[in-house]
Formats: C-alpha cells, structure tokens, sequence
C-alpha cells in the first residue's frame, strides 16, 4: 500500500549502501569529499579513531573502490594518504539523496505521524 503521490515502490531505506552507511566510513567519505585529500594522521585525530579501526574502514573503502590509498615518505618518517575516488563520490552522493529522502518522508509525517502510512 503506497500512497499515491509515491514515485517509487520502495522505502528509501532500501538506497543505503552498507560499504558507505556505516559511520565511520560516512564520516571518511565526507572529510575526503570536503578535503580531497587527507593524511591519516589527521583522519585518526579529526575522527577519534585507533590506527587499527582507521585501517580496517580504509580497507573497506579500499576495496569497494571508494578510496585510493598512497603509502610513501615525508622525510624518513612513513606516511599514508588517502583520497575520494570518483566512485566514492558518486557513492556518497547517493548516500546523501538517500537520507534527504528519508529526512524529507520522516518531516513531511508530522509529529503525530499525521499524513503517514503506517503500512510503511
């Protein structure tokens, strides 16, 4: 039962991409958007993350193809950048017309839930 002026047959619930919704990996996507690139000193810090749960979320993004990864050196010391891919941008755009759309469907059933199918 889906209202009529619906436009899809689903809820937009069904748009959130597992490999971009989680919040970590949110939170990366949109510093990288806002910053193009970052260190991942700064993304451990502005993210209050362990270098372990750092890793493993650049990981995932890594291999989805959401994010490149580029070890090299400043001096001798190691370090480790990380910049939004095309692919990434594209994903977290999706993500964002995702939840505008559910901010938009959770506004738009008022407080009482007035105008909503509770079938939804």
């Amino acid at each position: 039962m889906n209202p009529a002026n619906e436009e899809t047959d689903h809820h937009p619930t069904a748009e959130l991409d597992d490999a971009v919704h989680q919040r970590t990996r949110l939170g990366l996507l949109a510093v990288l958007h806002e910053t193009q690139q970052a260190d991942f000193r700064y993304l451990k810090k502005l993210l209050q993350l362990t270098d372990g749960n750092l890793g493993r979320h650049l990981d995932v993004l890594a291999q989805q193809g959401l994010v490149q990864i580029t070890k090299g050196y400043e001096g001798k010391r190691p370090r480790t950048w990380v910049e939004i891919s095309d692919r990434g941008r594209e994903a977290l755009a999706a993500e964002m017309a995702a939840l505008k759309e559910l901010l938009r469907r959770f506004e738009s059933s008022g407080p009482s839930g007035e105008g909503s199918d509770p079938l939804l």
